[in-house]
């Protein structure tokens, strides 16, 4: 943000000012007998218009969901940079396209996993954004118009970061440290995949199970194809038996403390995850 700032510029005598003043009035005439012209600003060029997609072409697309695959859909750029913070819904299902103005290659729809979908931007330009995708192949990235309504758009400062080498988990806010905790990761077999990804959707098992809520990231396990029954995707969760924390001890996912699940709880959906090795 520009700082705004009033300077008290010394006085002058009356004398100086007026002769000041005179000098300026006649180098404007002079300026304007010599046809000078004020600059000119061009109107930013349209944004590029999206291949039209009818509803049925939109309903034979690849879905973009943790289950599905997109095959056409383009690799994230830069899978280690850090993400823009904004997050885009949908507010039905949309089609996205491998670059502003080309061919669709997969539908987001509004919900994943029974949570609203939201997805990270990680790049921009006039009239699209370019977000992380949660269907395989990992990183999967795709272009959505941003006219037309339908959308929503909001800021998170939160960032889940994942250290694959020492198997720390840190949660920041606006660069800000909420905690840092040793958490259990991907077996030598099953490792968890890095990358930036996102927290995909909250769910609270009706039934005990090992961990009272299970984030889903948009990721997949690269070794399995699924965790038991489900499409191998890989989450956040807790676990009841301290004694993995420190160690490669899950299928891919990364079991953390009861702490730090509770401050994940509060993080909203869309949310950055940056997983290193």
């Amino acid at each position: 943000m520009r700082d705004h700032r009033q300077f008290d510029w010394p006085r002058r005598a009356a004398g100086r000012a007026a002769a000041a003043t005179a000098v300026a009035a006649a180098i404007t005439a002079l300026a304007a007998g010599c046809g000078a012209a004020g600059p000119s600003h061009a109107a930013p060029p349209p944004p590029v218009q999206p291949v039209r997609v009818s509803a049925a072409q939109l309903a034979l697309l690849p879905a973009a969901t943790t289950y599905g695959t997109t095959p056409a859909a383009p690799p994230d750029p830069a899978p280690f940079a850090p993400e823009t913070g904004t997050v885009l819904h949908p507010a039905a299902t949309r089609a996205v396209y491998a670059r502003p103005g080309g061919p669709p290659v997969a539908a987001l729809p509004a919900t994943e996993v029974g949570s609203p979908t939201w997805v990270p931007v990680v790049q921009s330009q006039r009239g699209w954004d370019q977000v992380l995708l949660p269907a395989r192949p990992n990183r999967s990235t795709g272009w959505i118009y941003l006219g037309g309504g339908g959308l929503q758009t909001a800021y998170t400062p939160y960032e889940v970061q994942v250290n694959l080498a020492t198997r720390r988990l840190t949660v920041l806010d606006a660069g800000r440290s909420l905690g840092s905790w040793t958490v259990a990761d991907g077996e030598a077999g099953t490792p968890t995949p890095t990358g930036r990804t996102f927290l995909l959707a909250s769910l609270a098992p009706s039934q005990p199970t090992y961990s009272p809520l299970i984030l889903p990231l948009g990721a997949h396990s690269d070794t399995l194809t699924t965790y038991g029954g489900g499409p191998g995707t890989v989450a956040l969760h807790g676990w009841p038996d301290a004694a993995v924390f420190g160690h490669a001890a899950s299928h891919g996912c990364v079991r953390v403390p009861p702490a730090a699940l509770r401050v994940l709880s509060r993080i909203p959906l869309g949310s950055p995850v940056i997983i290193t090795g």
